[in-house]
């Protein structure tokens, strides 16, 4: 039988304040753990609410619990406080890979049980014979909708063939020209600012780093500006045609609207792109050829794979968690591998007395 850890805890990111927290506290409480919920401190309204709203709901109603889903906000000093007490017994974190790893060596050597996801740098294969219309809209959405700013964003392009590359680069600039960067309450708006000044400035010096480095600036984003929030953290959509293995900025997750085309020869030679990578959350390919599809899905070394999917996010009944430094335990969050990270196994072997061994006067005492 599985049974509940105890108290548990949750670190979450900045950018999804809502998803991130649900995908933790959901399956931890309704394995019948408590729950400790440490959000980013960049947004810290919103987990406040799923708080109350857990308890307008009608959070431990009848029981002779309190504190089922609790909110602690604070820096390092709380999630250290969190990695270092005694009776929390597990760990979840998203956030960026060097964080993730301290969280995943520091929770372990305090005998807790964790999972840690991390950075990414996901790509996009893009075969000779796919759906160039339906490639360009979906790279469109993935690379710059939230900003960039999400570990599933698709910020590296592949495409095999100069004919391809060619076309695609053509094709993604004339998009790019009719993104509309504005402000959340904008419907017609693609993406808004990004989450601080300094980021905004991080993703400009990523763009100068890549120029630098020999990389070709199709669309520069840095001179954007939006009217009536000149003061806005906003950065426009940018794309890089012609970048290498070896550069910085394609090492590196750069978290932001920034879309870098690396050009390969072969399906072979594309596939070793994100193999090789040290990120491994994401990737996708683009395709009409169902056997170059499975080669690619079977070979890639990467955790999640779309295949014409551009952000390949299963459904909640799956589980999210990516490979190498994208991913740091061995567990995935939510869906049957949450369960079990929310959960330890007992197991019970039996052998009951026969015939008159046993006393049917026997009562079992009231137990609590």
């Amino acid at each position: 039988m599985r049974q509940p850890l105890g108290v548990v805890a949750g670190i979450t990111p900045f950018n999804f304040p809502a998803m991130i927290p649900m995908w933790m506290f959901g399956v931890a409480i309704a394995a019948g753990n408590t729950f400790v919920l440490k959000p980013s401190e960049r947004d810290p309204s919103l987990p406040v609410r799923l708080g109350e709203l857990f308890m307008e709901a009608g959070a431990a109603a009848g029981l002779d619990v309190t504190g089922v889903l609790n909110v602690v906000h604070g820096d390092k000093v709380a999630v250290d406080a969190i990695l270092h007490h005694p009776e929390i017994r597990a760990v979840s974190f998203v956030g960026s890979s060097d964080i993730a790893h301290y969280i995943y060596q520091v929770g372990a050597a305090n005998g807790k049980r964790v999972q840690a996801m991390g950075g990414a740098k996901n790509h996009g294969i893009v075969l000779p014979d796919a759906d160039m219309d339906q490639v360009v809209k979906d790279l469109s959405g993935a690379a710059f909708g939230s900003a960039g700013e999400r570990c599933m964003a698709l910020p590296v392009v592949v495409p095999v063939g100069r004919k391809t590359a060619d076309e695609l680069r053509e094709r993604l600039v004339a998009e790019i020209e009719t993104l509309k960067v504005g402000v959340s309450n904008d419907a017609g708006a693609q993406y808004g600012p990004v989450v601080t000044a300094a980021h905004r400035d991080k993703i400009a010096n990523y763009i100068q780093l890549g120029k630098d480095e020999g990389a070709e600036l199709v669309v520069d984003g840095r001179g954007f500006k939006l009217q009536g929030y000149e003061k806005g953290f906003f950065i426009g959509p940018s794309l890089f045609d012609k970048v290498t293995t070896g550069m910085k900025t394609y090492q590196e997750e750069i978290f932001g609207p920034v879309l870098q085309m690396v050009r390969a020869n072969t399906l072979e030679d594309a596939i070793a792109l994100p193999s090789k990578h040290q990120y491994g959350n994401g990737v996708a390919i683009f395709t009409c050829n169902g056997r170059a599809a499975r080669e690619f899905a079977s070979k890639v070394n990467v955790g999640m794979v779309g295949i014409n999917v551009p952000i390949p996010v299963p459904v909640a009944y799956h589980t999210f968690g990516g490979w190498k430094r994208s991913a740091f335990g061995d567990t995935n969050q939510h869906g049957m591998e949450g369960l079990k990270f929310w959960t330890k196994v007992k197991t019970v072997t039996a052998r009951w007395p026969e015939g008159d061994q046993a006393d049917s006067s026997f009562v079992i005492p009231t137990m609590r």
